[in-house]
């Protein structure tokens, strides 16, 4: 039986078709195995692709995979930051992500936020009433990134909070492409990490070295790591980041949602009269569902492994399929069709829907900042819906060969002038 790993030709290496069919290169790669492990290479290093229930269960098990030096140099420098929480495995993991759980799982917290963005997103609409065409994905992210940075307590002015919104789309945008797009990614984290590692120096000067303090950008700054020591300023910066750069990634959401609305206009109204909010956190899962976010995850082989009954050596690279497994007709019934009734009265199991990856966030490599996601893209919805608005002709195509893509145009929209109330649900 040849092993998944080993028995790869060099020319097997699938980089460049993945940078030319993205989202698109796994699924059809699992369709040509029936949804078995693919075999290949990724940056010259050997992969394995998996996909399915078991799958997820295999992938965030510690004993089986491992995500120290998993992650590629161009991600680390642009997407999560060198250090990061993502990087670290066993105690150290445990212990520096305990600062995200309480500061992302807390229900009253995430409901603060939410209502940040409420609030900012009200406050943004009264400025489009002009009459002028809106790029909704930049305005979001705008939104996104006045709100967090107000909820996290990080003291920037609104032209560094702008600035703070272009640079994380920009690094969530370059992260898998080459050229361009990846050399803006640099410079904005590394612009970033410099602004807020200053930030982080000043408050320690200023400040008692004491853990109880009330806000995000404290529990980061004054967080002690698994060696009892303090992170180093450009450390505590990342992972300041990596509490506004996933927030401000919403905005890909919310694009992605204004685009269902405006295909599918017949869900406007269930969530105009959504009084709960529950309507609008099933379309939230749908949008999560549907439109493609991160293609896959991937880590290291822990050791030599056994997938349904195949070898995999040590240090394998490992992938697991996500937008795949989210239209994988053997796990969803038509799953090219936008419904969000597949949620309506439920949430979704743990492992059911992963946009932002699976396993157990408490104890494992997933997001903990899914609930800040749901939750925050519902209030958007419900915002949109209520929204009186035109949408001009315009390229609503989304490629699938771009990672990370959304709406070519980024949904351009136009508000109504006249009507001052519609633009919140109240």
């Amino acid at each position: 039986m040849p092993r998944l790993d080993t028995a790869l030709a060099p020319w097997s290496d699938s980089t460049l078709a993945l940078l030319a069919r993205g989202y698109a290169w796994l699924p059809d790669r699992m369709r040509a195995t029936n949804g078995g492990p693919v075999r290949t290479r990724l940056l010259g290093r050997p992969a394995v692709a998996l996909r399915g229930p078991d799958a997820i269960g295999f992938f965030y098990d510690e004993r089986n995979v491992r995500r120290a030096s998993a992650l590629p140099g161009p991600v680390l420098d642009t997407l999560f930051g060198r250090g990061a929480v993502h990087t670290l495995d066993g105690e150290a993991h445990r212990v520096r992500k305990a600062v995200f759980l309480a500061i992302l799982k807390d229900g009253a917290g995430v409901e603060a936020l939410a209502e940040h963005v409420a609030r900012c997103w009200s406050e943004s609409v009264e400025e489009w009433r002009d009459g002028r065409p809106v790029v909704l994905f930049d305005e979001a992210a705008l939104v996104l990134a006045r709100a967090v940075c107000a909820w996290a307590g990080i003291p920037l002015s609104d032209e560094a909070v702008r600035r703070m919104a272009a640079d994380c789309t920009a690094m969530v945008d370059g992260f898998a492409a080459p050229g361009p797009r990846h050399v803006r990614a640099r410079r904005a984290r590394t612009r970033q990490e410099d602004a807020l590692a200053g930030l982080v120096g000043a408050a320690r000067e200023a400040g008692e070295l004491t853990s109880d303090k009330g806000t995000a950008f404290e529990a980061v700054v004054w967080h002690r790591d698994a060696d009892g020591e303090l992170a180093d300023p450009r450390t505590a910066a990342v992972e300041l980041l990596n509490i506004v750069r996933p927030t401000v990634a919403i905005a890909w959401f919310a694009a992605f949602a204004a685009h269902a609305l405006h295909r599918w206009p017949q869900h406007r109204e269930p969530l105009r009269k959504d009084e709960d909010g529950r309507y609008a956190r099933a379309f939230a899962h749908e949008v999560r569902r549907f439109y493609p976010f991160a293609p896959f995850v991937g880590g290291l082989a822990a050791t030599d492994l056994t997938w349904r009954g195949e070898p995999v050596a040590e240090d394998t690279l490992i992938l697991l399929d996500l937008y795949g497994y989210h239209h994988d007709p053997t796990m969803w019934i038509n799953p090219y069709r936008f419904d969000p009734g597949r949620f309506t009265g439920r949430e979704p199991g743990a492992d059911e829907l992963i946009p932002q990856g699976g396993g157990d966030p408490a104890h494992g490599h997933r997001c903990p900042g899914e609930d800040v996601t749901v939750a925050v893209l519902a209030t958007l919805v419900r915002q949109l819906a209520h929204l009186d608005h035109e949408v001009p002709a315009q390229d609503l195509s989304i490629p699938l060969s771009r990672i990370p893509t959304r709406p070519r145009s980024g949904f351009v929209l136009t508000v109504d002038g006249t009507s001052r109330g519609a633009g919140s649900p109240g």
